[in-house]
């Protein structure tokens, strides 16, 4: 006998209980029904016995085709995955000492991934010893952020993580 997944639910002969309250369209009359005549009434319409809620006394159960339902459960579900954005992180590294020109070139590719909807992991790289200048990263950093300001705002402030100082901006929400 194989195993039954966690969101399987019993069907026909594997409803154990002695009555049954049947609900849904295809009824004659919802009521609370013996299980013999709830199975008979169900292979009458030549569909399943389904039972949608076993905690409750009697149990629930509804008369329709298993197979469909499992489908559109499935459906359902897939329909649900693909409408949940995904977080995109784009990252745009500085050194310590960058030109404004290449500043002004990394601020337009920055405005635009954020008006996308992605975040922006800005990063400055610290090569050797200039670590040393760890404020002016900082300070690019912030600046960074400043001239981001319509487009997103920062969600952490800068902060140095081995030779690396990180800023996180995340993108405004249109209205």
């Amino acid at each position: 006998m194989k195993q039954k997944a966690e969101d399987e639910l019993n069907i026909n002969e594997e409803i154990k209980a002695p009555q049954v309250r049947l609900v849904g369209d295809n009824i004659p009359e919802q009521g609370v029904y013996p299980i013999a005549k709830a199975m008979a009434l169900a292979d009458e319409l030549e569909l399943d016995l389904v039972e949608i809620s076993a905690k409750a006394d009697p149990p629930v159960c509804k008369i329709l085709d298993y197979q469909k339902y499992l489908y559109q459960q499935r459906k359902k579900a897939k329909e649900m995955k693909n409408n949940s954005s995904k977080i995109v992180i784009k990252e745009i590294r500085f050194g310590p000492n960058t030109d404004d020109h290449d500043f002004n070139f990394k601020l337009k590719h920055a405005q635009e991934f954020l008006q996308e909807g992605s975040k922006v992991k800005a990063s400055v790289f610290f090569k050797g010893r200039s670590i040393v200048y760890a404020e002016q990263g900082e300070k690019l950093l912030l600046r960074f952020a400043v001239e981001l300001e319509e487009y997103g705002r920062a969600e952490q402030m800068p902060k140095l993580e081995g030779k690396r100082m990180l800023m996180m901006i995340a993108p405004v929400k249109k209205k």
